[in-house]
């Protein structure tokens, strides 16, 4: 007697379930209710009716809460009806990892050796590699950052443990390299190479700065490099001073270096007065009048 109570309770539990329609994004709207309840599908399809349940939870509208809902959009539905939402999830496998890490570097080997095992969302698996993990300690996989992605939701977290080797040539510096101190080609030279993925090539390279002194027939590390500064300390560079609709054209003198955005001090060759300038880009800074001035020893550097 008491299995067969306990068989009926499942099946009362599986036929709700498989009465709970699926609902991919984080909020109900009126184009989900109306596969439900057919009077909403008068209304416009993406107007919101509520934020669903969480991942692979219910939602589910009673028969009192989904008749003062029809009253609000002037709506006639059948007494007692009720709606049952649910945001489906699955599960990750190594095979769907491995797949979206080869999407993102094809000519890779890749052994996957663990990955997240929490319920997520239907959507695009996507691992982005524009910032390799470096290589752990004790030789054990990186750990590589990933997100499931869906239209009209937010990006879900996941990730996974994976060895990646690729074959390419490697930047090594031919000289000892100074920070600051943007690299030319002629600097470097370049080896074939089989190993972690994330060591930039010459392209990557050639133009960038330093960030520490690195050694000669050192193999070049993504993570030493930085951007070179559109203005740098010592060079002219053109100065557009304005004032409302006004412009006012003239060369400086950098007296400290920067990027674009960055506030650089600029001497003004005429009356040896420091201004503060915008670096908008290469060489070309811009002044505005209300900035005003700033004493000469206060041009500090970079």
């Amino acid at each position: 007697m008491i299995r067969r109570m306990l068989f009926l309770a499942l099946a009362a539990l599986a036929a709700a379930g498989a009465q709970c329609l699926p609902v991919l994004g984080e909020r109900i709207r009126a184009g989900d209710m109306a596969r439900a309840v057919p009077a909403f599908a008068g209304l416009a399809p993406e107007l919101d009716l509520g934020s669903a349940a969480a991942a692979g939870a219910r939602r589910t509208y009673g028969a009192a809460e989904l008749a003062r809902l029809a009253r609000r959009y002037g709506l006639s539905v059948e007494a007692g009806l009720e709606a049952c939402f649910v945001r489906p999830v699955e599960t990750l496998s190594g095979e769907r990892v491995a797949a979206a890490l080869r999407a993102a570097m094809p000519a890779a080997r890749i052994e996957v050796v663990d990955f997240s095992r929490q319920p997520i969302p239907p959507g695009e698996l996507r691992f982005p590699l524009s910032a390799p993990p470096p290589e752990q300690a004790g030789g054990s996989a990186p750990l590589w950052r990933g997100v499931v992605s869906a239209p009209g939701r937010d990006d879900f977290p996941v990730w996974a443990k994976a060895r990646i080797e690729v074959s390419g040539k490697r930047a090594i510096a031919a000289e000892a390299l100074a920070p600051g101190r943007p690299i030319e080609r002629c600097q470097l030279r370049e080896e074939p190479y089989e190993g972690p993925s994330g060591l930039p090539d010459l392209s990557q390279v050639v133009g960038r700065v330093p960030r520490r002194p690195i050694a000669a027939g050192a193999a070049i590390e993504a993570q030493w490099l930085d951007s070179p500064a559109e203005v740098v300390r010592g060079e002219r560079v053109r100065v557009e001073i304005r004032s409302g609709r006004a412009r006012l054209l003239l060369e400086g003198e950098a007296q400290s270096s920067g990027k674009r955005g960055d506030v650089v001090g600029v001497r003004n060759p005429a009356n040896g007065t420091i201004l503060r300038a915008t670096v908008v880009d290469r060489g070309r800074v811009i002044v505005a009048a209300d900035q005003g001035e700033i004493a000469p020893d206060e041009g500090g550097n970079r």
